[in-house]
């Protein structure tokens, strides 16, 4: 039996006085204990979706619950609920690291827990840096400081947004391992990102998020393996000036100045031509030295996906 998600988001919707429309009827559920990646172009509505999830900013319309609890009636209890990263980093400068992350900790009405904090900001590795002031801290140490705030009152429901955006690919890594003993240790995590190898590592499941509309929602592997594609290159012998018209049935590429071909397909289907294109190539006489295959990356999918145009993205 299939449990309550911890996050319901029904029909929710935010345009402004201006006319504009940030979004247009959002629906997703979010099960507890998942790793959830919402992807999307700057401007197509992640932040705005989670601003308004966490409390920050008001609906137009719809409706969101976070366990059970309305957002909006039950403000306190969902508040307290959900730990939120935002990408800037906001936070007082001249504060030492350890009371500002006690300090967040007691504005959700948690009773003082030294060990706790203690835990958080080693598994974070800024047990070291607890006496230092937050504007002595590097801009990756910054950000784990904004994830210890988020962590500190022990939240089910955490979100980070864009929490990557201008770290290094090492801090990178450690921000990933961090979010996996996250999702160990029984939290449910929303990531928004532009670094699709970060979806692609981590997610469970992925949303795509264009102008406001949350075109695709799948999981990872499945969405992979529908939406997958393989590139088969062939490098030949001799260049060709032209696409012999033999080969239209295939409809291949000529690329590297007439010294490669490049043939796209499907390898779910049973029939993916690769033969039937090697056998016309020797046919035609022409050889080749070398064959590859690639397969589509996420963000090869994701890229497909956004330039897709209204109704094919979903077909």
């Amino acid at each position: 039996m299939r449990m309550a998600p911890i996050l319901s988001v029904r029909g929710v919707t935010k345009a402004y006085a201006n006319g504009y429309t940030a979004l247009g009827g959002i629906h997703l559920e979010v099960d507890e204990g998942e790793i959830f990646a919402l992807l999307g172009p700057n401007g197509a509505g992640k932040t705005t979706l989670i601003s308004i999830i966490c409390g920050i900013v008001t609906a137009s319309g719809g409706s969101v619950s976070v366990a059970g609890h309305d957002i909006v009636r039950d403000y306190r209890q969902t508040r307290s609920t959900i730990g939120l990263v935002p990408q800037e980093l906001t936070t007082d400068m001249f504060e030492r690291v350890i009371d500002t992350v006690r300090f967040s900790r007691g504005l959700f009405g948690k009773p003082r827990n030294d060990a706790f904090v203690e835990q958080v900001l080693r598994d974070l590795s800024l047990w070291d840096k607890r006496d230092a002031k937050i504007g002595e801290l590097s801009g990756g140490m910054k950000r784990r400081v904004m994830i210890a705030k988020a962590l500190s009152h022990e939240p089910r429901l955490l979100f980070l947004d864009e929490p990557t955006a201008g770290v290094d690919v090492e801090l990178r890594r450690d921000m990933w391992n961090l979010v996996r003993q996250l999702r160990a240790g029984g939290a449910t995590i929303i990531l928004t990102t532009h670094y699709i190898e970060e979806a692609e590592e981590m997610a469970d499941r992925v949303g795509v998020i264009n102008k406001g509309e949350l075109i695709l929602v799948e999981e990872k592997a499945a969405l992979m393996k529908k939406l997958g594609r393989k590139t088969l290159r062939i490098v030949l012998n001799e260049p060709l000036a032209a696409l012999p018209p033999e080969l239209a049935e295939w409809s291949p590429s000529l690329v590297a100045d007439g010294h490669e071909l490049e043939y796209e397909f499907d390898r779910m289907a049973e029939r993916t031509g690769v033969s039937g294109l090697l056998r016309r190539l020797g046919d035609l006489g022409i050889g080749y030295k070398d064959l590859d295959t690639r397969e589509s990356s996420l963000e090869d999918i994701f890229v497909s996906l956004v330039h897709a145009p209204a109704g094919e993205a979903e077909a």
